[in-house]
């Protein structure tokens, strides 16, 4: 059965293991969102991988799938913001935002950076969802349990955010997807993450 996400928060922080799914996860909810008529607005440091954007977006028809608009985050994250909640406020239909790869891949995240995403946050309806998508951290204390965490978790928990983890399973075939300690193991297909039974 196919992965959905129909009932989680509008504010989520999803933090991967590297190379492991994150922008599937992600252009998989962009495409739920597109069949159902409205409009995702997408920024990264690269475009969607085509061949994995022709796979998800397979189902939804070349009309259809011109309301996925995708930004390339060239310049700073500030004018990436400016970008965004302006399309929120301009575009009609728009009901996800998603920011993959929108910071470095390990150490603390900046504050300037944690400063924008509050901004746009603020800044766009609570209607629209937005997803954070980057590379988590271990716990080197081993006081926690999981594969994978959010960096500056406790900021994005008192802004409203919900944390989701995303690593491989041991052996590395599946992934185990963790919304609110409630592990839901997927495999990547061609058409995006299908639930383990």
């Amino acid at each position: 059965m196919r992965w959905n996400a129909s009932d989680s928060s509008n504010r989520i922080h999803l933090a991967i293991e590297g190379s492991c799914g994150g922008t599937t996860i992600g252009l998989q909810m962009a495409a739920n969102e597109i069949s159902k008529g409205s409009r995702v607005l997408w920024v990264g440091l690269d475009m969607p991988n085509p061949t994995r954007f022709q796979q998800l977006f397979a189902h939804i028809s070349p009309v259809a799938s011109s309301n996925f608009h995708a930004m390339m985050m060239s310049g700073t994250l500030d004018k990436a913001v400016d970008a965004l909640i302006s399309a929120a406020k301009n575009l009609p239909s728009v009901s996800l935002i998603i920011l993959d790869d929108w910071c470095e891949n390990s150490g603390k995240i900046p504050k300037k950076y944690l400063t924008e995403i509050q901004r746009c946050s603020d800044n766009v309806s609570e209607q629209i969802k937005i997803i954070l998508i980057s590379k988590g951290t271990v716990d080197a204390s081993g006081k926690k349990t999981g594969a994978i965490f959010a960096r500056s978790e406790n900021f994005f928990l008192e802004n409203g955010f919900e944390i989701w983890t995303l690593a491989k399973t041991k052996g590395g075939h599946n992934r185990n997807l963790v919304i609110n300690e409630v592990v839901n193991k997927l495999k990547i297909v061609d058409e995006g993450m299908e639930l383990v039974s």
